[in-house]
């Protein structure tokens, strides 16, 4: 069905109905200009082989291989850190992969130059990888805001928030068969404003108990309630449903916030509790002295 185009400088178009950009929109992504210029390069060397005797071409093509590998690595590697990055509580990334990006690029160069002489092979080893690693830095090494969270507790977060995002996605493509490009946007508002108490929960993930119910059977019934909307609005545009439908996220949305503030004071309460019974203790034992 084809749709009206609209946008904050079309006519008839109130201020109220233009959908205003989320900080997450607005974040750069990670995979940058200096990222995808990698998959270029290598090309280089793909087109130079075949200009060469069976030796060079080999050499060449090896080296497109390790540069392409390389550059999907650093690619890779960029989106983990950049996921690391965003959250208060995460794990290191499994495998250190912008700094097998590098040694594949130092490979890489150093395989292409060894048709010169081992010398210039090395050369251009060393500053390839070099170059590499001093353009994208290092992998995440070490956990972050960790202590006193256990493995087990981080993953079981990490597979509720992934599953709801899954869900949040059924709901944008459902709505999308309504027809409607008001009720796709207000959809991804929706979106973006539940999507804070999936961070409280991956920042902390020993509320996931608490937000459980949220996470998981709330939104399932959203995605459940969109679903049929969409199909019944796609027939015959009731306007008595579109207001329904719009009424039940506002309401799973002030549900979702008063979820998330009650999560956050929470965690105040147990702060202000640890704190504490933290000066008790130096009470009792003498080292804290009052002024």
């Amino acid at each position: 069905m084809a749709q009206r185009f609209g946008g904050k400088y079309s006519p008839g178009t109130a201020t109220a109905d233009v959908p205003v950009a989320s900080p997450a929109m607005a974040r750069m992504h990670p995979v940058g200009a200096r990222v995808n210029l990698l998959f270029v390069l290598p090309f280089a060397f793909a087109l130079r082989a075949f200009f060469h005797d069976p030796m060079g071409l080999a050499l060449n093509l090896g080296a497109f291989g390790l540069l392409m590998l390389a550059a999907w690595l650093t690619r890779e590697g960029s989106l983990a850190q950049a996921a690391y990055d965003a959250r208060k509580v995460a794990r290191r990334p499994a495998i250190p992969r912008k700094i097998f990006g590098s040694v594949l690029t130092g490979l890489g160069l150093a395989l292409a130059g060894l048709s010169g002489g081992v010398a210039e092979a090395a050369i251009f080893g060393a500053l390839g990888a070099g170059l590499h690693f001093a353009a994208f830095g290092a992998d995440p090494l070490r956990d972050k805001g960790m202590d006193g969270i256990d493995a087990h507790q981080t993953d079981r977060a990490a597979r509720a928030v992934e599953e709801a995002e899954e869900t949040l996605a059924e709901m944008a493509d459902a709505i999308r068969r309504a027809g409607d490009r008001h009720l796709v946007d207000r959809v991804a508002r929706f979106a973006d404003t539940i999507r804070p108490l999936f961070r409280a929960v991956q920042d902390d993930p020993r509320q996931l108990s608490a937000a459980r119910r949220y996470l998981g059977v709330y939104l399932t019934g959203a995605r459940d309630a969109t679903v049929k909307f969409a199909d019944f609005y796609a027939r015959g545009q009731d306007a008595q449903a579109r207001t329904d439908y719009e009424a039940l996220l506002d309401d799973l949305e002030s549900q979702f916030t008063l979820r998330r503030a009650a999560l956050l004071e929470d965690n105040r309460t147990e702060l202000d509790i640890e704190i504490e019974v933290l000066r008790e203790r130096l009470d009792r034992e003498g080292i804290r002295r009052d002024a």
